[in-house]
């Protein structure tokens, strides 16, 4: 698995799943054009049934062309003229609802067909939720075999009378949206949804997938749980879910038998994307403040959501009829977010591009939402600005996931050089003349003073442990550890130099942290390097201060010093510890180390580590 992942966010994997999104794209293309392909045995462009002329809320009488749909809103229409020529040449006639109540009968009163609910004849507490929820038409599909027609309505001779009833108080559909009438023969409705709607709900299946495993599993094979990754599979989950009931809904009722239910899966998985948006906005807030309103603009819109799911539920008003409210609660918590978003771009140029990202979602949304009050449009603006940010971001984060993968792949081979590293410097630090020295020394004390003998044998033995320790250590120590080791290190070389050798401490803080066994390499020059070179000894001294932006280590001797500006010596010897010191304060600490030295006065280096990401 973790190999996999590592091909996909590699640089031809990164290619492959961008074409794959590519290719994607067209077969959504084609499936689009299925439905012309099904056009000899299914007709969907039939969206008003009858020939003849139709009215809007009692205004007057307008003419039908049963080519146009009637893209007006409405709350009542009433269309009066004979069937369509096509109904007889086909088996099947099929009615999609979507909130709204409708009464097809014949003029002389013969014959009648309606979708309206009446409380069954059964104890009350035996009811369904259709069957308290009388006055919710939710979604419905009514299939009817042209057979069932009397002959006088099939031949054309009788003159019928279709109303339709939107029964809420704010128009927010029009009635092609609302009321669609195809004509089938052969699978019926179930071939018409096959051909129709199910390729592109597969489509639709792949992205839940998709979101659901790719990203949090990529964030999991990086080695760490990365919450904006999770929020945006989760967006990406409920997109695919969002859009399978988008596609589905016309179709709905044939499964879920409760057009209530219908009308509430639908809403809800809209409002649960949408909630998934807002989670994946604030995970790419940094700001505390940002963040703390961001949750509690969240918590605000979830609240929105489940009340609205209890009013349905309790038959109080369903998701319908609370839809207008919803979109003003939608439109001011968008605003909070958008303007959260504004205030972490303030300086922080990835901020503010990402911000403008979804810029074609919240110009989609505000028309939408202009667009529900002022139906001037009647297009539904959403789905075609959230398709658009939805691509972008999806590439934006295959990318920035390859970002994080090279990151991982970088930090590993710190890892590795850290560890090189810290060998190369232990074993620079004991060599082998310094143990026989050392233990020399403890013999030679063994005779003399054998109380001292077996201190410096136990603290020789503690010394070679924290070398050994150094290896398993991988984050930085308080610098009271890195001073214990010093002492036991000078204790030995005391032993060695006796009184040309003089150690003085001023330690004035030890506050702060650092990678183990950083200073020593520099003692250890001071020592081999300068007091050691100098005829009659001299005087190592390690200080620490702290400074309004640093910690600051000073170790310095007056031994005889060097020439900075002089080339380094042709003496076959690599010169790597100190290196391999000033790389392991750089990558851990940020820190850096300054030396300065001169001929006959002795030497002096500076450790400066910055405060910033001192816990």
């Amino acid at each position: 698995m973790k190999t996999r992942i590592n091909n996909i966010l590699g640089g031809k994997g990164l290619t492959a799943v961008i074409a794959s999104f590519v290719v994607l794209s067209l077969v959504f293309i084609v499936v689009q054009c299925i439905p012309y392909i099904e056009a000899d045995f299914t007709n969907d462009k039939m969206n008003v049934i009858l020939d003849g002329e139709y009215s809007l809320d009692d205004g007057e009488w307008k003419p039908i062309d049963s080519k146009q749909s009637i893209n007006e809103y409405f709350h009542n229409i009433k269309i009066r003229g004979k069937v369509n020529e096509l109904i007889p040449a086909f088996e099947n006639l099929v009615f999609s609802t979507r909130d709204v109540w409708y009464t097809l009968r014949s003029s002389d009163g013969t014959f009648e067909l309606s979708n309206r609910r009446t409380p069954p004849d059964i104890p009350e507490e035996n009811y369904g939720p259709s069957d308290r929820m009388t006055s919710t038409p939710g979604y419905q599909v009514d299939q009817l075999a042209t057979s069932s027609f009397p002959e006088t309505v099939l031949s054309r001779e009788q003159d019928m009378i279709l109303e339709v009833e939107y029964p809420y108080s704010v128009a927010t559909l029009s009635f092609s949206e609302c009321f669609s009438a195809n004509v089938t023969f052969f699978g019926g409705i179930f071939n018409h949804m096959f051909f129709k709607s199910l390729p592109s709900a597969m489509l639709f299946v792949l992205v839940c997938f998709f979101g659901l495993f790719f990203f949090p599993i990529s964030s999991f094979i990086l080695g760490k749980v990365n919450y904006r990754y999770l929020c945006f599979g989760m967006m990406c989950f409920f997109w695919g879910l969002y859009m399978i009931m988008q596609t589905l809904r016309e179709f709905m009722n044939l499964w879920i038998l409760d057009p209530t239910v219908c009308l509430l899966a639908v809403k809800l998985t809209g409002y649960l994307f949408i909630t998934s948006i807002f989670l994946y906005l604030k995970s790419n807030m940094i700001k505390p403040i940002t963040r703390s309103i961001a949750n509690v603009t969240i918590l605000v819109f979830f609240a929105a959501v489940a009340a609205a799911a209890l009013l349905h539920l309790s038959n109080t008003a369903d998701m319908t009829a609370t839809s207008p409210h919803m979109f003003i609660i939608l439109a001011v918590c968008t605003a909070v977010m958008i303007t959260l978003l504004s205030i972490e771009t303030h300086g922080n140029r990835k901020a503010l591009i990402f911000l403008l990202s979804w810029s074609p979602l919240v110009v989609s949304l505000v028309l939408d939402i202009i667009d529900q009050y002022t139906h001037l449009a009647g297009s539904f603006f959403f789905n075609y600005g959230l398709a658009i940010t939805m691509a972008y971001q999806i590439v934006r984060l295959i990318g920035d996931l390859r970002l994080q993968y090279k990151e991982a792949i970088r930090h590993q081979q710190m890892q590795k050089e850290l560890y090189e590293a810290k060998v190369s410097v232990m074993v620079s630090q004991i060599r082998p003349h310094f143990i026989y020295n050392a233990l020399t020394s403890i013999a030679m004390m063994c005779e003399i003073d054998p109380g001292t003998a077996q201190e410096a044998t136990v603290t020789f033995a503690d010394y070679l442990r924290g070398n050994m320790d150094s290896l398993r250590q991988t984050n930085p120590v308080p610098f009271s550890t890195e001073l214990d080791h010093l002492k036991k290190y000078l204790y030995i070389e005391k032993m060695r130099f006796a009184d040309l050798l003089n150690i003085e401490y001023d330690i004035q803080t030890v506050d702060f942290q650092l990678p183990l066994l950083s200073i020593q390499p520099l003692v250890e020059n001071a020592v081999k390097h300068g007091v050691g070179m100098k005829e009659d000894g001299g005087t190592v001294t390690i200080a620490t201060k702290e400074t309004d932006t640093a910690y600051e280590v000073i170790v310095s001797d007056d031994g005889v010093g060097f020439d900075p500006d002089a080339p380094k010596p042709d003496d076959g010897k690599t010169h790597i510890g100190m290196e391999n010191t000033k790389k392991r304060l750089r990558d851990m600490c940020g820190a850096h180390v300054e030396i300065t030295s001169a001929v006959g006065e002795g030497t002096t280096a500076r450790v400066i580590l910055p405060k910033e990401g001192q816990p």
